[in-house]
């Protein structure tokens, strides 16, 4: 297991949704400019005091910062109840050698599923779908970048079924369903699944119309992220001034989630909400 992000990852994301030059954030953290070209570039670790430094400057946690880049931080394995019954099944793909994960979320009674973004696999999730003897009823999307709804197009030509996606998301996707497939959630609405119910969470910040879909049962809790939060990260805002609205996404939505929540995102292992309000840079 690896983290999704590396320090030099966490850096630039954190610089570019400040709008920070690097001669600036050398001044403000009080590193000579050389320095922190190379540390963003990934040439070398930083120390923990240039650790200090840069987390000050970027307004960004010290503690978790240093306990992921130094002290070789990972999330725990995820807890076996979530895959129980093939609850969640997790398709993963590949884009240009860069690993993304779509899932399948069943009711074992009905053998109704929804599909949460398309792994950039449609040929493997159309295949388990038809393995499994199931009924797509739903594809929610957490945003419209083409590793996570990349062959939409195959998957509503077999199952043609509503696409949940957010408000000014559309434009993203790399093929256009026709006006009527596409259903723009409200923050807090239901979708039924058989006998579940999934939660649309508005969470703007990575794309303006950001998702992210809580399904909560038997006292547990899971949360399908995408890319508005990675273990011990967060993706990148699209545009850098959606930065403000994202760490707000991530703090008063996402980790005000129960804490015993488990996120599964579009990239990396899954975590969950406790271990990201003490390890994560951003929360």
């Amino acid at each position: 297991m690896s983290l999704e992000d590396e320090f030099c990852d966490i850096m630039k994301k954190a610089r570019f949704g400040q709008g920070l030059g690097i001669e600036t954030l050398a001044e403000l953290a009080k590193i000579e400019q050389t320095v922190v070209e190379h540390l963003e570039k990934g040439r070398r670790l930083p120390t923990k005091e240039e650790i200090h430094g840069i987390s000050q400057a970027l307004h960004l946690r010290v503690g978790p910062l240093v306990n992921l880049t130094l002290d070789g931080w990972l999330p725990q394995l995820q807890p076996e109840w979530t895959i129980e019954d093939d609850l969640v099944q997790t398709i993963k793909g590949d884009i240009g050698g860069y690993e993304v994960k779509g899932y399948l979320l069943t009711d074992s009674d009905t053998k109704q599923v929804i599909m949460i973004d398309t792994g950039y696999n449609a040929k493997q999730m159309l295949s388990s779908i038809k393995q499994r003897e199931l009924t797509l009823i739903g594809v929610c999307l957490t945003h419209g970048h083409t590793d996570h709804a990349g062959g939409l197009e195959e998957i509503l030509a077999q199952w043609p079924v509503h696409v949940y996606l957010g408000n000014g998301d559309f434009d993203l996707l790399p093929w256009k369903p026709s006006d009527a497939s596409v259903k723009i959630p409200a923050d807090r609405q239901m979708i039924a699944l058989g006998e579940l119910t999934v939660e649309c969470l508005a969470t703007p910040g990575h794309t303006p119309g950001g998702f992210c879909y809580l399904l909560s049962l038997k006292g547990q809790s899971l949360c399908f992220v995408g890319d508005t939060l990675f273990a011990g990260s967060v993706g990148r805002s699209n545009p850098f001034s959606l930065y403000p609205q994202h760490l707000q996404s991530v703090r008063q939505t996402v980790l005000r989630l129960p804490k015993e929540t488990v996120l599964f995102p579009g990239h990396g292992p899954s975590s969950t909400v406790a271990e990201e309000q003490r390890h994560n840079p951003f929360g």
